[in-house]
């Protein structure tokens, strides 16, 4: 048989064609893995991340009691029938920390997904385009970042009511411009490289070429700073909360629970009250942290 006779299937070419191109990928999301393998803290901090996402998706069946029901036993030290103790009103406080682990968390991951994809949004159109595009969105930026954070929440918040919703919304609004920023950073410098104005050359869109070629591979520092994003918003309504202006009672929130140490009483004698919302709030911001410290190593491209 000679080999003018062999002939290669165009099904097998294809695959082989997409075997290659798909092994470079494969081959570093397992670098990342293993980078961040190697970091304990970062995989403890990923565990604990995961049991309190766990918690709080099944605190109706982890709950002893019903958070908001009302007992004659006020302020109890923990016992066998309360784990934890109750609050001032009777109310179980275990049961109102697992229910307010879903609230912190709600608040953490969405309020960061509306401004990182603001964010992101604007910092690809501002850089892409530069001029006068790049002009109005960085001003804004600049606008948004000249206000005293907290003081503004404060005033946003107590013109429209503190609910749940608001406080998300309020938090996003504030946050998205240094995304912006870190994007922009990111855009300008990958735009510049030759895959880039290759796809311009070839007539792709602006819209693949930003979402479908730069976005990719300017996703590293925006899933570090999201994931810091998250600790930092579980502390804000925290601090809202704490100060009367968060989630308000009877909805548990860490926040709210830790308002009631504001009396020296309960600071000195009734830890129950605010020890163990304070303790989870703590390991909660430090596991998102070392988290956050894992991913940027592991994407870190001089590693």
């Amino acid at each position: 048989m000679s080999m003018t006779d062999i002939r290669v299937n165009p099904t097998t070419r294809m695959d082989a064609a997409q075997m290659i191109e798909s092994e470079p990928e494969e081959r570093y999301t397992q670098q990342i893995i293993r980078r961040f393998r190697k970091n304990r803290l970062a995989v403890a901090g990923l565990v604990v991340i995961i049991l309190l996402i766990l918690t709080g998706l099944f605190a109706p069946w982890l709950t002893p009691h019903n958070p908001n029901e009302l007992t004659a036993v006020f302020s109890a030290s923990p016992s066998t029938t309360h784990l934890l103790g109750t609050d001032q009103v009777g109310r179980d406080v275990l049961s109102r920390l697992i229910y307010a682990t879903r609230i912190s968390l709600i608040v953490g991951f969405i309020t960061v997904s509306i401004y990182v994809t603001i964010g992101t949004i604007l910092g690809l159109i501002s850089a892409y385009y530069g001029g006068w595009m790049d002009m109005i969105v960085m001003r804004l930026a600049d606008i948004f970042m000249s206000f005293p954070y907290l003081m503004v929440i404060l005033v946003v918040v107590s013109i429209l009511g503190s609910s749940l919703t608001t406080i998300i919304l309020v938090l996003a609004l504030f946050s998205w411009p240094t995304v912006a920023r870190l994007v922009r950073g990111s855009v300008l410098s990958l735009k510049e490289l030759d895959y880039v104005k290759a796809g311009v050359a070839l007539g792709l869109s602006p819209a693949r070429i930003m979402f479908s070629h730069i976005l990719p591979n300017a996703l590293g520092p925006i899933i570090v700073n999201a994931t810091f994003g998250v600790a930092a918003a579980i502390l804000s309504e925290a601090g809202l909360s704490f100060l009367g202006m968060g989630i308000q009672p009877p909805t548990p929130s860490w926040g709210n629970m830790l308002s009631d140490a504001q009396s020296l009483t309960v600071l000195t004698n009734q830890l129950w009250l605010w020890v163990p919302a304070g303790s989870i709030l703590l390991v909660t911001v430090l596991a998102i942290n070392f988290m956050g410290d894992g991913l940027r190593d592991a994407l870190d491209p001089k590693q």
